[in-house]
């Protein structure tokens, strides 16, 4: 509904930031992540916004990132986690630390996120853990063997056809070879599932 809002900065007091857009004054509500990437009232910025219409209130999330707001809106479909604690969740930690945390099961690490508790850690790791995979990002071990991203624009290409990502990896992995372009590895790796 509403995407994005580019408009001058008037006040930021957490957790609200009041946004001009043409004349039209908006109250937005952020994590604290947002706060800190955000310049001095005055500056115009954009922020990726989602809205949440309710029965006693229409609420708009903002965030200075596209990962941000991704990562807020799988949150909030969680069981048990709405955007006060999606919110807090990301002014906890950031996005890419998350999703590596959600793929390799770091229940340790997110348990220790304000707003959720170990039984709410536990069906996130379930519900997110193929988005995780989605989101191209990729294991320690590979993402230590990428060189230049070629590694993971394949292993990300191998997940978005629907491969999950163990297989995904194992393809590549087979399929790497010096100085092979990120298509090549990819063409090579397909090859090798059809084998």
């Amino acid at each position: 509904m509403i995407g994005y809002l580019n408009g001058r900065l008037l006040s930021k007091e957490p957790p609200l930031l009041w946004l001009d857009v043409g004349g039209v004054g908006y109250e937005i509500e952020a994590p604290s992540s947002t706060f800190f990437n955000l310049p001095a009232p005055g500056v115009e910025v954009v922020l990726h916004t989602h809205l949440t219409v309710r029965e006693d209130a229409h609420i708009l999330y903002g965030f200075s990132t596209p990962g941000e707001k991704t990562m807020f809106r799988e949150l909030i479909r969680v069981s048990g986690i709405g955007p006060k604690s999606a919110l807090a969740v990301l002014s906890g930690i950031g996005v890419q630390e998350f999703w590596t945390a959600v793929q390799t099961g770091d229940s340790a690490r997110l348990t220790r996120l304000p707003g959720i508790g170990k039984k709410t850690v536990e069906r996130l790791l379930i519900d997110l853990k193929d988005r995780a995979a989605a989101t191209g990002a990729v294991g320690p071990a590979m993402a230590a063997r990428a060189s230049g991203g070629t590694t993971q624009q394949a292993v990300s290409a191998l997940l978005n056809l629907g491969y999950r990502l163990a297989e995904a990896e194992r393809l590549v992995r087979a399929a790497e070879g010096e100085g092979k372009s990120a298509e090549q590895l990819i063409r090579d790796a397909l090859k090798g599932a059809h084998r």
